[in-house]
């Protein structure tokens, strides 16, 4: 077939790089026997010809027949010219007529030589390439650890404390840079730092520092040293991750459904040995809806599993479960506030946060100035009416009780949209949530404190 085409090197079978040569360098050939033909008759019109009848033929004009030599074999006979060949031209013809063919097969032929006598000592190649793999692999891992000054990790079977200092990501890193990474410790255990509530702004390395835990955990287990100053790791029977936004067009699952299929893989199969990493789990449903899940799933971890987790959020209202659930702490990666702008320091601190800064992250995405400027007068409006539109949180188990649900409030549709993570989602995943607040605005709301009926036109809804 094809595929067996030009795969035998240069320079072993002389008989393949002779036919590559004459199908490469076929033109040239016959121009070379041209003006060699021309020199050895004197005869200067002499001209090598090709036809599908005749094949190659040395074409000689009336006048010029006196000196055709008598190696010469008259083909045809035309009004002003007479039709030769010669035995090297003939020979070349074969050659060159039969040659794309000829190759293909000679190629083939080699080839299943080659792998008849490969056959014989596959088991050791096998065993070689093993080897090689791992030579390889424990290579890379030692050059790694010796150019980018990693550390050997303490591995302890019988602890469940996780102490990390100045852990790094090991490809973030290389991407921007050593002197722009800000290096971030990690602490946990089964105890009193089970579950890190990580909140911050979008940008601010949330993921980042998510995705490290989990590569470091991987990494020690391996073998490997790790991107940190100093490391203590339990042994983990697994690793899971929750993390970015995708969905399966082919079974017909949204983005939400395939959140909650993995979230619940891992709620069915973790154990107070694993890993678990979440980044903003319930995200994609509405924001009542998210947080709710996102509150009792936080709770089943700490009070069922028991696993150590990290779990990144925007819902701040999560971080009243630092003093409700045990082993629930809450972090925040810091930002500087400098007038209406603000500035990632992207590094990991004890405690929580109440704001988003999700206008000021618009703002350095580029969004209008009129944009921002109407989203900070809704923010205000929505903030200054929060108490008015919105319960809080209860303060018991919140699997033990049901609440009705709240009558939605154009607040809450703004605040919603405010959260949406443009730059992380794909155009199906933000026309589906568009979709979803286009139904829930559908059924009505409450605009700006009172109801609106379906074919009532709102009024006076400029953010202006």
């Amino acid at each position: 077939g094809n595929q067996e085409k030009g795969i035998i090197k240069k320079g072993y079978s002389v008989e393949v790089d002779k036919l590559r040569d004459v199908l490469r360098n076929g033109r040239q050939w016959i121009l070379d026997l041209e003006e060699k033909e021309k020199n050895a008759t004197g005869i200067k019109s002499l001209k090598i010809k090709y036809n599908k009848v005749f094949g190659y033929f040395i074409e000689v004009t009336k006048p010029n027949l006196k000196f055709v030599p008598k190696r010469y074999i008259r083909k045809q006979t035309l009004v002003n010219s007479e039709r030769y060949i010669i035995d090297e031209l003939k020979e070349y013809e074969n050659t060159v007529l039969g040659a794309e063919d000829r190759l293909r097969k000679l190629e083939k032929n080699i080839l299943e030589q080659i792998k008849n006598f490969i056959e014989k000592y596959i088991k050791d190649i096998q065993k070689t390439a093993a080897a090689l793999a791992e030579l390889d692999t424990l290579y890379s891992l030692g050059e790694a650890a010796s150019l980018y000054d990693y550390v050997k990790p303490r591995m302890d079977a019988f602890s469940n404390k996780v102490r990390i200092f100045n852990a790094r990501h090991p490809v973030v890193e290389r991407a921007v840079g050593e002197e722009n990474f800000v290096a971030n410790d990690l602490i946990l255990d089964s105890e009193s730092n089970m579950i890190m509530i990580l909140t911050g702004p979008n940008m601010s390395g949330k993921s980042t520092y998510l995705r490290q835990a989990a590569l470091i955990t991987i990494m020690a287990q391996m073998g490997s040293f790790v991107p940190a100053d100093e490391a203590e790791l339990p042994l983990v029977d697994r690793v899971f991750t929750r993390i970015g936004a995708v969905d399966d067009i082919s079974s017909g699952h949204s983005t939400f459904m395939v959140e909650m299929s993995e979230v619940a893989d891992i709620i069915n199969n973790a154990t107070p040995s694993s890993l678990i990493v979440l980044d903003e789990v319930g995200r994609g449903t509405s924001t009542y809806d998210g947080l709710s899940l996102a509150w009792a799933i936080i709770e089943y971890l700490s009070t069922s599993i028991k696993a150590k987790t990290l779990f990144a959020t925007h819902y701040h209202e999560l971080t009243t479960l630092e003093n409700k659930l045990p082993g629930v702490k809450n972090y925040n990666v810091t930002v500087r506030e400098m007038g209406s702008k603000i500035v990632f320091l992207h590094k990991v601190v004890q405690g929580g946060t109440d704001k988003s800064y999700g206008i000021q992250v618009a703002r350095l995405a580029g969004l209008p100035p009129d944009i921002i400027k109407g989203a900070e007068k809704v923010l205000e409006n929505l903030e200054s009416k929060k108490g008015e539109t919105q319960e809080s949180i209860p303060n018991q188990n919140i699997m033990a009780k049901t609440n009705n649900p709240l009558p939605l409030t154009i607040y809450d549709v703004i605040s919603e949209i405010k959260e949406i993570r443009i730059d992380r989602m794909t155009p199906l995943e933000a026309i589906n949530r568009l979709d979803q607040i286009q139904s829930r605005i559908r059924d009505g709301f409450h605009d700006w404190g009172e109801p609106v009926a379906r074919n009532q036109s709102p009024k006076n809804r400029s953010c202006k």
